[in-house]
């Protein structure tokens, strides 16, 4: 059985030993990335800056809180605003594919700057197993290409450091439990963030569109799961499809988005069980959705379980 008393003691001590200068870590507010993040602050305390991204991708109000949560946890940490960057690197892409290698990509070089300003030699990452088994490599097959795995550049200048890469989500999970940390029972959230939530080109309308019904899907579970309606899914999300359907606002002919909403069980991510969400609480997310915004028509909710599919729809 996993311990995570001693997978940190032990996991400590590894790195103490294996990064013997200044290093950087990625943090998205999210469990993989904040656990990592504590366990290196431990071994190598002020030499690791924690660097958060602004890339434009994020949920509603996400930088506020990875704000908050990197200063409660006394880690030493920069914010990044990079959004213009990211959206002219992803400008005109469809492929999935394509999409997550040049987030990938993006992040490296612009932890590559913030290194160099910093004198960092080290890259830490929160990649856990399902990020790499996923990316493929050897006799795997790729899947889906993870940004922290598949998304890296070939020629990269720093040293990769991955201290969770033999972890599965509900270890990790653990880990975050015995060390304090309040993401522990945070839903996981893509690196590649709203960008593989958006299937096709991603443009500012587009963001704005899927940041807003994430966030009344998000609302709208956790509100059903507090009034005892349903337990609250492993991750829950909405997802902006590359079609158009035919609609009514008032007594005019509209022609609209299409949003669909995931809602998911599972223990580690490698499998998953689509949720029986109420209808109760399915035609909130949908009237809400359409009411707040115009320019979607309809809303569905996506029965597949991960296989065949995955639980990201890119």
């Amino acid at each position: 059985m996993f311990d995570p008393a001693s997978f940190v003691e032990e996991k400590v001590g590894e790195l103490q030993k294996e990064i013997d200068g200044r290093a950087i870590i990625a943090v998205s507010g999210g469990v993989d990335s904040t656990v990592a993040a504590v366990l290196v602050n431990r071994a190598i305390g002020d030499r690791l800056l924690a660097v958060f991204v602004d890339t434009g991708l994020m949920r509603k109000g996400e930088t506020e809180y990875v704000d908050n949560l990197l200063r409660e946890l006394g880690l030493n940490y920069r914010i990044v605003r990079a959004e213009g960057e990211f959206l002219s690197a992803l400008r005109g892409v469809t492929d999935p594919e394509r999409k997550r290698k040049i987030i990938g990509n993006t992040f490296v070089e612009v932890f590559e700057r913030v290194a160099e300003e910093c004198g960092a030699e080290y890259l830490v990452q929160g990649t856990i197993a399902p990020d790499w088994i996923e990316s493929g490599g050897g006799l795997r097959d790729t899947i889906k290409s993870h940004h922290n795995v598949g998304g890296l550049p070939e020629r990269m200048n720093l040293k990769l450091v991955e201290p969770l890469k033999d972890l599965y989500k509900d270890e990790v999970r653990s880990v975050a439990r015995y060390l304090g940390i309040p993401v522990a029972e945070r839903q996981p959230f893509p690196g590649p963030g709203l960008a593989v939530r958006i299937l096709g080109e991603v443009t500012k309308e587009k963001l704005e569109l899927i940041r807003e019904a994430n966030s009344i899907v998000e609302e709208e579970i956790e509100r059903g799961a507090e009034r005892g309606l349903m337990e609250r899914p492993w991750q829950y999300f909405a997802v902006l499809l590359p079609v158009k359907s035919v609609g009514v606002h008032g007594d005019k002919r509209a022609y609209g988005y299409t949003v669909a909403v995931r809602a998911v069980e599972s223990v580690d991510g490698m499998t998953a069980a689509y949720s029986k969400i109420p209808h109760e609480v399915l035609e909130r997310i949908s009237v809400r959705i359409t009411n707040t915004l115009p320019q979607v028509t309809r809303v569905v909710y996506d029965l597949t379980n991960k296989p065949p599919a995955t639980i990201e729809w890119e």
